[in-house]
Protein backbone atom coordinates (compact mmCIF):
# COMPACT_ATOMS: atom_id res chain seq x y z
CA UNK A 1 0.00 0.00 0.00
CA UNK A 2 1.60 3.66 -1.07
CA UNK A 3 2.68 6.17 1.91
CA UNK A 4 0.28 8.92 2.34
CA UNK A 5 2.24 12.16 2.17
CA UNK A 6 2.08 12.44 5.82
CA UNK A 7 3.62 9.15 6.57
CA UNK A 8 6.34 9.85 4.21
CA UNK A 9 7.31 13.32 5.34
CA UNK A 10 7.33 11.40 8.99
CA UNK A 11 9.36 9.24 7.68
CA UNK A 12 12.21 11.96 6.42
CA UNK A 13 11.43 10.84 2.74
CA UNK A 14 10.55 13.81 -0.49
CA UNK A 15 6.86 14.24 0.16
CA UNK A 16 4.33 17.05 -1.41
CA UNK A 17 4.12 19.78 1.45
CA UNK A 18 0.49 20.78 -0.82
CA UNK A 19 -1.55 17.45 -0.02
CA UNK A 20 -4.80 17.96 1.71
CA UNK A 21 -4.01 16.50 4.46
CA UNK A 22 -0.94 18.69 5.61
CA UNK A 23 -2.65 21.80 4.63
CA UNK A 24 -5.35 21.07 6.93
CA UNK A 25 -3.25 20.15 9.73
CA UNK A 26 -0.88 23.52 9.34
CA UNK A 27 -4.16 25.74 9.07
CA UNK A 28 -5.35 24.05 11.95
CA UNK A 29 -2.01 25.30 14.32
CA UNK A 30 -1.90 28.09 12.77
CA UNK A 31 -5.73 29.04 13.54
CA UNK A 32 -4.87 27.64 17.37
CA UNK A 33 -1.32 29.30 17.67
CA UNK A 34 -3.13 32.56 16.83
CA UNK A 35 -6.06 32.52 19.59
CA UNK A 36 -2.91 31.23 21.88
CA UNK A 37 -1.26 34.27 20.91
CA UNK A 38 -4.16 36.70 21.18
CA UNK A 39 -5.72 35.45 24.66
CA UNK A 40 -4.58 36.99 27.87
CA UNK A 41 -1.97 35.06 30.33
CA UNK A 42 -4.56 35.36 33.10
CA UNK A 43 -7.43 33.57 30.70
CA UNK A 44 -8.49 30.08 31.93
CA UNK A 45 -8.67 28.99 28.02
CA UNK A 46 -5.23 29.38 27.70
CA UNK A 47 -3.98 26.15 28.78
CA UNK A 48 -6.54 24.38 26.81
CA UNK A 49 -5.48 26.08 23.98
CA UNK A 50 -1.93 25.14 24.11
CA UNK A 51 -2.87 21.20 24.96
CA UNK A 52 -4.70 21.44 21.39
CA UNK A 53 -1.92 23.27 19.58
CA UNK A 54 0.65 20.61 21.63
CA UNK A 55 -1.33 17.83 22.31
CA UNK A 56 2.22 15.67 23.17
CA UNK A 57 3.54 17.73 25.83
CA UNK A 58 4.32 16.80 29.75
CA UNK A 59 2.54 18.93 33.20
CA UNK A 60 3.97 22.03 33.78
CA UNK A 61 4.79 23.47 29.98
CA UNK A 62 4.67 27.29 29.55
CA UNK A 63 5.39 28.60 26.28
CA UNK A 64 5.47 33.17 26.36
CA UNK A 65 3.45 34.07 23.46
CA UNK A 66 3.65 34.29 20.43
CA UNK A 67 4.58 31.23 19.39
CA UNK A 68 4.85 29.25 16.28
CA UNK A 69 4.35 25.83 14.93
CA UNK A 70 3.79 24.32 11.31
CA UNK A 71 1.74 21.07 13.35
CA UNK A 72 2.04 21.29 16.35
CA UNK A 73 0.80 17.54 16.99
CA UNK A 74 4.31 16.44 15.52
CA UNK A 75 6.28 17.81 18.84
CA UNK A 76 6.39 16.38 22.26
CA UNK A 77 7.60 18.00 25.11
CA UNK A 78 8.55 16.25 28.85
CA UNK A 79 7.62 18.34 32.09
CA UNK A 80 8.33 21.47 33.49
CA UNK A 81 9.27 23.08 29.92
CA UNK A 82 9.40 26.50 29.15
CA UNK A 83 10.24 28.65 26.29
CA UNK A 84 10.17 32.62 26.15
CA UNK A 85 9.09 34.87 23.36
CA UNK A 86 8.45 33.88 19.62
CA UNK A 87 9.64 30.20 19.47
CA UNK A 88 9.03 28.64 16.51
CA UNK A 89 8.79 24.61 15.54
CA UNK A 90 8.76 23.73 12.24
CA UNK A 91 8.00 20.23 12.68
CA UNK A 92 7.69 18.35 9.65
CA UNK A 93 9.33 15.55 10.96
CA UNK A 94 9.69 14.59 14.83
CA UNK A 95 10.34 17.21 17.48
CA UNK A 96 11.10 15.64 20.67
CA UNK A 97 12.30 17.80 23.94
CA UNK A 98 12.61 16.39 26.97
CA UNK A 99 12.40 17.66 30.65
CA UNK A 100 12.87 20.91 32.25
CA UNK A 101 14.28 22.26 29.19
CA UNK A 102 14.01 26.16 28.68
CA UNK A 103 14.26 27.80 25.43
CA UNK A 104 14.95 32.14 25.00
CA UNK A 105 13.29 34.30 22.85
CA UNK A 106 14.11 34.12 19.40
CA UNK A 107 14.37 30.46 19.40
CA UNK A 108 14.05 28.57 16.06
CA UNK A 109 13.63 24.57 15.86
CA UNK A 110 13.69 23.51 12.28
CA UNK A 111 12.96 20.30 10.60
CA UNK A 112 12.39 20.88 7.06
CA UNK A 113 15.15 20.02 4.64
CA UNK A 114 15.32 20.75 0.63
CA UNK A 115 16.82 19.01 -2.10
CA UNK A 116 20.42 20.95 -2.63
CA UNK A 117 19.87 20.85 -6.50
CA UNK A 118 17.66 23.89 -7.38
CA UNK A 119 15.74 21.82 -10.36
CA UNK A 120 15.03 19.41 -7.54
CA UNK A 121 14.02 22.22 -5.29
CA UNK A 122 11.82 24.55 -7.93
CA UNK A 123 8.01 24.18 -8.26
CA UNK A 124 6.81 21.53 -10.30
CA UNK A 125 3.73 21.64 -12.39
CA UNK A 126 0.85 18.70 -12.52
CA UNK A 127 -0.55 17.76 -15.42
CA UNK A 128 -4.25 20.12 -13.97
CA UNK A 129 -1.90 22.84 -13.85
CA UNK A 130 -1.44 23.19 -10.02
CA UNK A 131 1.92 23.77 -8.48
CA UNK A 132 4.02 21.81 -5.81
CA UNK A 133 7.04 21.13 -4.49
CA UNK A 134 8.99 18.57 -2.59
CA UNK A 135 10.60 18.94 0.71
CA UNK A 136 12.03 16.67 3.18
CA UNK A 137 12.58 16.32 6.68
CA UNK A 138 14.63 15.27 9.90
CA UNK A 139 13.74 15.04 13.20
CA UNK A 140 15.47 17.00 16.07
CA UNK A 141 15.97 15.82 19.69
CA UNK A 142 16.87 17.93 22.45
CA UNK A 143 17.27 15.88 26.15
CA UNK A 144 16.71 16.78 29.37
CA UNK A 145 17.85 19.77 31.27
CA UNK A 146 18.74 21.71 28.48
CA UNK A 147 18.68 25.44 27.98
CA UNK A 148 18.89 27.20 24.89
CA UNK A 149 20.17 30.67 24.53
CA UNK A 150 18.11 33.54 23.13
CA UNK A 151 18.33 33.61 19.08
CA UNK A 152 19.30 29.59 18.77
CA UNK A 153 18.60 27.68 15.80
CA UNK A 154 18.55 24.12 16.14
CA UNK A 155 18.48 22.15 12.41
CA UNK A 156 17.02 19.00 10.93
CA UNK A 157 18.91 15.88 12.12
CA UNK A 158 20.40 17.31 15.38
CA UNK A 159 20.70 16.08 18.63
CA UNK A 160 21.57 18.03 21.91
CA UNK A 161 22.33 15.37 24.46
CA UNK A 162 21.34 15.59 28.25
CA UNK A 163 21.73 18.80 30.02
CA UNK A 164 23.68 21.17 27.63
CA UNK A 165 23.53 25.03 27.37
CA UNK A 166 23.79 26.54 24.02
CA UNK A 167 24.75 29.85 24.15
CA UNK A 168 22.60 32.81 21.94
CA UNK A 169 23.18 33.30 18.73
CA UNK A 170 24.14 30.07 17.70
CA UNK A 171 23.32 27.23 14.57
CA UNK A 172 23.21 23.95 15.94
CA UNK A 173 24.12 21.99 12.76
CA UNK A 174 25.34 18.82 14.05
CA UNK A 175 24.90 16.79 17.60
CA UNK A 176 26.27 17.93 20.82
CA UNK A 177 27.17 15.77 22.99
CA UNK A 178 25.53 15.59 26.56
CA UNK A 179 26.35 17.76 29.82
CA UNK A 180 28.46 20.37 27.34
CA UNK A 181 28.92 24.53 26.84
CA UNK A 182 28.70 24.48 23.33
CA UNK A 183 27.88 27.90 21.20
CA UNK A 184 28.49 29.74 17.50
CA UNK A 185 27.85 29.66 14.05
CA UNK A 186 28.08 26.71 13.46
CA UNK A 187 27.60 25.82 17.28
CA UNK A 188 31.17 23.77 18.61
CA UNK A 189 31.21 22.50 22.26
CA UNK A 190 33.13 24.91 24.23
CA UNK A 191 34.04 22.73 27.16
CA UNK A 192 32.20 19.81 29.09
CA UNK A 193 30.27 21.11 32.15
CA UNK A 194 31.35 19.86 34.96
CA UNK A 195 31.34 20.11 38.94
CA UNK A 196 33.38 23.29 38.94
CA UNK A 197 30.87 25.30 37.71
CA UNK A 198 28.58 24.52 40.25
CA UNK A 199 27.33 28.14 42.15
CA UNK A 200 26.26 26.01 45.18
CA UNK A 201 22.73 27.88 45.49
CA UNK A 202 20.67 27.08 48.47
Amino acid sequence: MEKTEREKMLAGELYDPSDAELTALRLNARKLARRYNNTDEDDPALPVLLRQLVPNAGVGLALQAPVYFDYGCNTSFGNYCTANFNLTVLDCCLVQIGDNVMIGPNCTLAAPMHPLLAEERNLRQRPDGSLYNLEYAKPIFIGSDCWLASNVTVCGGVTIGEGCVIGAGSVVTRDIPPHSLAAGAPCRVIRPLTEADRMNLR
